[in-house]
């Protein structure tokens, strides 16, 4: 089995019967599963009141770097903060921060389900792409969560206009109920009064969806977000990634502009290729291109594509809520409703006709998703070896 990257490196080891990992003032944190994530380690707990003061949840525990600089370790607070203003049914809540042995985790909430990336990527393992029907459900769920995001208040009143910058297929968890919430404000910009601004030469963004605002070091709006969810878009619909070279035969060049680009801006987060080739191929990125990936689209959501994607944040759609109520209103056209029971049925059917991992190589272990028994068993044999 190839070992996903963060998987089994979270820092505490699990002690006891129960698997106890610690006990804060409030609330005492056991073990379930490791998640595999990108960016850092995380794993699923549970959490339990030490008062009694609430029912035992499954939440993620998020390990944070805090950087010594005092600049740094108050953004990384920031953060933190920001993300727990967000109240809306679409959006994963934030708890807070945890400390142990003076390391500080956040504490997410967690329900039972998988990422949208993960379920792209079994529709493929088995020739098919996602329903149309359930790629707009998908879309629309996540634009009304940027609509809240960018709309939500401070405890004044004042609008916060927080913007997610990290839309993709790995900050979008669908839940088993059919749920949809959108995940991960770890890079969120907002114009929240006091606020640390980002260093120049960072990059604090998921790029391989970015907006060319964002590769440009222009300051993002929501706009930003809609153009990132307009890639998720087509790459739902489309069962290939926009911005992959038309033909895979040939090797993408990088220009001497993008290794300019390169030698000067880094991306906080891990990216595919380097910055300068990826923000080559977002400037370059237009309507043929989204034309040419979106061939097979169904004409009204190709206009919907178009919409979400122009390179100018000012012909784009201007809210999340405008972009959801014309999704919506394709979903309404279709006849049947879509809502989450059929949502949740779509994802039982994935579950259900998915291919064995050891009949692919594909999936050992699953991105957000609590292991089976048998994946656990297999997991605890190959750790064994491992260290053997």
């Amino acid at each position: 089995m190839n070992e996903q990257p963060g998987s089994g490196s979270f820092p505490i080891r699990p002690s006891g019967p129960d698997g106890l990992l610690f006990e804060g003032p409030e609330y005492r944190y056991t073990f379930v599963a490791p998640l595999a994530d990108a960016h850092d380690p995380m794993a699923i707990a549970r959490r339990t009141s030490l008062h009694g003061e609430s029912v035992p949840c499954l939440v993620i525990l998020k390990g944070v770097k805090m950087p010594p600089e005092d600049e740094r370790r108050q953004r990384a607070v920031e953060e933190v903060q920001l993300a727990t203003r967000l109240r809306h049914p679409g959006i994963a809540q934030v708890y807070g921060l945890a400390e142990h042995q003076g390391e500080p985790y956040v504490v997410m909430e967690h329900a039972p389900g998988l990422f949208l990336a993960t379920a792209m990527e079994t529709a493929l393992l088995l020739g098919r792409r996602l329903a149309p029907a359930h790629a707009v459900y998908i879309a629309a769920e996540v634009a009304d969560a940027l609509h809240s995001a960018w709309n939500s208040q401070d405890e004044a009143g004042r609008p916060l206009h927080v913007v997610h910058r990290a839309v993709s297929p790995m900050s979008i968890r669908l839940e088993s109920s059919g749920r949809v919430k959108l995940t991960d404000f770890g890079v969120a910009y907002s114009r929240m009064v006091g606020r640390l601004d980002t260093p120049s030469k960072v990059l604090r963004a998921e790029l391989d969806y970015a907006a060319p605002e964002v590769v440009r070091h222009q300051e993002p709006d929501g706009r930003a977000d809609l153009y990132s969810l307009g890639m998720v878009l087509l790459e739902m619909l489309s069962g290939q990634y926009p911005l992959d070279s038309p033909d895979e035969r040939l090797p993408f060049p990088e220009s001497p502009e993008a290794v300019r680009y390169s030698a000067r801006v880094r991306a906080e987060r891990p990216t595919w290729t380097s910055v300068g080739e990826l923000a080559d191929r977002i400037l370059s990125f237009g309507p043929e291109d989204v034309e040419r990936v979106a061939r097979k689209v169904p004409e009204p959501l190709k206009r919907i594509l178009h919409k979400a994607l122009r390179g100018n944040p000012d012909e784009r759609y201007q809210s999340g809520g405008e972009m959801r109520d014309e999704l919506c209103a394709w979903l309404s056209g279709q006849g049947k409703r879509f809502g989450r029971s059929r949502a949740a049925a779509e994802l039982r059917a994935l579950d259900r006709d998915k291919p064995a991992p050891q009949e692919t190589g594909a999936f050992p272990i699953e991105k957000g998703v609590l292991l089976t028994p048998e994946e656990e068993a297999t997991a605890e044999e190959e750790e064994k070896e491992r260290s053997e």
